[in-house]
């Protein structure tokens, strides 16, 4: 297929698209790749959740414009397709002498896939009573709320479906997103995008955020992720969504021009770590373990910090963590003519409200609060992967 059916191009026709900086969990978990590097689209999880982190990502959500649950099956579909394509590169078939390009063209004649990934989760408005879905919907997911400290634009925030596409070049997460926009049309239309990309590692160790500071040091070990990422069944989650995962996209603004005023000890007691090292103010390596009981008044870690508060690091906070994939943005200049960068906070649990909003409630407040301005984003539910050449997106979904 080269597009959505007739019936769903004309529908489209006729309708016109934070958490912690450096919290204490991260990307770590890799998935087995094949040889070059390229994560497979197949299995019982999305690959771009768990293999190694490429460089270059673009976030996008969209709302569903098909008219009904058949259409919604033809875009779901068209999706899967488009997926298979875009992550196994080569040449794309021809259209015919009279048609446009089969393809945008920026990666050459035969586009190589270039470590691709391509994420889809499903937001909750897409269980309203357009498709029949609303005794389908995750049990745990809702619409992103507002935390004390945010400052949300309602045109940047939700959405019916979100689409993270990653890759270790610009370019090709640019050539999928407009693929895919291009055989979409008619099915959905975006409503916000961004996209961002992961800073090398300098001089080794943990990329930093643009902050300055080294972004994600703690991280889940590979044997906690069936209890801190996937949906497994039961707690109320409807059959289909086994091997899943609920996605928390923020999207937070840096305000660097004030942050890079502030005295580097500032700085520091402010995210609990040094600088330089990312080590927690008590340790000489960033992998070093903050040893909070040794500190109990802060007078090494400030008690406010945004480490202690992300990760106290105790028995009753140990449920809350969870795996983080994100990256640094920079959109260049607001209309005042500031500095637009920032953070885009992505993270995968199995339970937002104990582990996403536990850590967002216990950082209300903190110092760097005053420093970043978290303005949109929203909660979705990453669907389990595609198993083989006969499935499909939200294939146990609709079924």
């Amino acid at each position: 297929m080269s597009g959505l059916p007739r019936r769903v191009f004309l529908h489209g026709a006729a309708l016109g698209a934070g958490v912690g900086i450096a919290a204490a969990t991260g990307p770590v978990a890799r998935m087995a790749v094949p040889e070059g590097g390229q994560p497979p689209l197949h299995g019982a999880h999305q690959s771009g959740i768990i293999c190694g982190q490429q460089r270059h990502a673009i976030f996008t959500a969209f709302d569903v414009i098909a008219a009904n649950r058949t259409e919604l099956a033809d875009l779901l579909n068209i999706l899967t397709e488009r997926a298979r394509q875009l992550t196994s590169g080569g040449r794309p078939a021809p259209v015919g002498i009279t048609g446009p390009p089969p393809d945008s063209g920026v990666l050459g004649p035969a586009p190589a896939p270039l470590g691709l990934t391509v994420t889809l989760g499903v937001g909750a408005s897409l269980f309203d009573t357009r498709f029949g879905l609303a005794d389908r919907r995750p049990a745990r997911l809702t619409q992103m709320r507002t935390f004390p400290d945010d400052h949300l634009d309602p045109a940047q925030c939700h959405g019916d479906l979100s689409l993270q596409l990653c890759a270790d070049d610009i370019d090709a997460a640019v050539n999928a997103v407009r693929d895919i926009t291009r055989h979409s049309r008619g099915g959905m239309q975006p409503r916000w995008r961004i996209s961002g990309f992961l800073s090398p590692a300098r001089p080794s160790g943990t990329p930093r955020n643009l902050m300055g500071f080294k972004d994600g040091i703690a991280r889940p070990d590979n044997a906690d992720l069936d209890r801190a990422v996937w949906v497994n069944g039961g707690n109320g989650e409807p059959a289909w969504a086994r091997g899943g995962s609920y996605q928390v996209v923020r999207l937070i603004r840096m305000l660097v021009e004030f942050w890079d005023r502030i005295p580097l000890s500032e700085q520091e007691n402010i995210f609990g770590r040094r600088k330089n090292s990312g080590a927690p103010l008590d340790g000489r390596r960033e992998s070093d373990v903050p040893a909070y009981a040794d500190d109990p008044t802060g007078a090494v870690i400030p008690l406010t910090s945004h480490i202690r508060l992300a990760n106290p690091r105790t028995p009753e906070t140990a449920e809350s963590q969870l795996l983080r994939r994100s990256y640094n943005y920079d959109r260049g200049l607001d209309e005042a003519g500031d500095l637009d960068m920032g953070l885009i906070f992505c993270c995968y649990q199995r339970d937002p409200l104990r582990q996403f909003e536990a850590v967002q409630t216990r950082l209300t407040g903190e110092p760097l609060a005053d420093y970043i301005r978290p303005f949109g984003g929203g909660y979705f539910f990453a669907l389990p992967g595609v198993v083989d050449n006969g499935d499909h997106f939200g294939r146990s979904l609709l079924g």
